[in-house]
């Protein structure tokens, strides 16, 4: 069995001002660092042998802060970044709807179909996170792993987990900044999710979603 811990990276400068961030290389926002404290405290206690990351300094700095008191080499793959949202990249929440009402669209009611102009389709996400977190399953048989990726991607990714294709995007839901979902993988490999989105580490008002006004929470 394999048993992997999934983290989406802390708050960073493109959840505070609200705009596309993707593969903008944002730093952790002063919430962020506060929302880490309490995700190293939650996992002071959890055991994992190997620690994945995207290499965006929002999930590296996620990635530092789990590993905080257990001192592992922190792994970086480029297959667990983030969305490349091409022209939206940048672009202000408030602003996509006119802009690129189309697109928009797509990303509110058929989240499957969404093609920025210039970027990468919904569907090659959910293609390499698959592919990515498939290969780091099969590498560490019999341990326990963390992977560090974004919500977009781990999005995608918890559809599959879930045994249901891309058209069930929005089943999965949001999950917060730093939030934790768990998954055991058997000896085929395949995974079953023990829970998903879990933020109850987070204290006081330290929740991103809850103060956020253009964040879609698909449930």
């Amino acid at each position: 069995m394999v048993k992997v811990y999934f983290v989406r990276h802390a708050e960073a400068e493109g959840n505070v001002k609200e705009f596309f961030q993707g593969r903008i290389n944002t730093e952790v926002s002063e919430k962020g660092r506060r929302q880490l404290e309490c995700l190293a405290e939650r996992f002071r206690e959890i055991s994992f042998d190997e620690i994945y990351s995207s290499p965006l300094k929002r999930t590296v700095s996620t990635a530092e802060a789990i590993n905080r008191y257990h001192h592992k080499e922190i792994h970086f793959d480029d297959g667990l970044m983030e969305i490349n949202g091409g022209v939206w990249e940048g672009v202000a929440w408030a602003d996509l709807p006119e802009k690129y009402p189309v697109e928009y669209d797509q990303w509110v009611n058929r989240m499957w179909e969404f093609s920025p102009e210039n970027g990468e389709k919904m569907t090659e996400v959910f293609e390499r996170m698959k592919k990515t977190v498939d290969k780091i399953v099969r590498e560490n048989e019999g341990k326990t792993i963390v992977i560090v990726s974004h919500g977009c991607a781990l999005r995608n990714y918890l559809c599959y987990a879930n045994g249901d294709d891309i058209t069930h995007l929005k089943d999965v839901g949001w999950s917060d900044n730093t939030a934790v979902s768990y998954a055991e993988y058997d000896e085929n490999f395949v995974p079953r999710i023990i829970f998903k989105n879990n933020a109850d580490h987070l204290t006081g008002d330290l929740s991103t979603l809850a103060a956020s006004k253009w964040c879609i929470k698909s449930k």
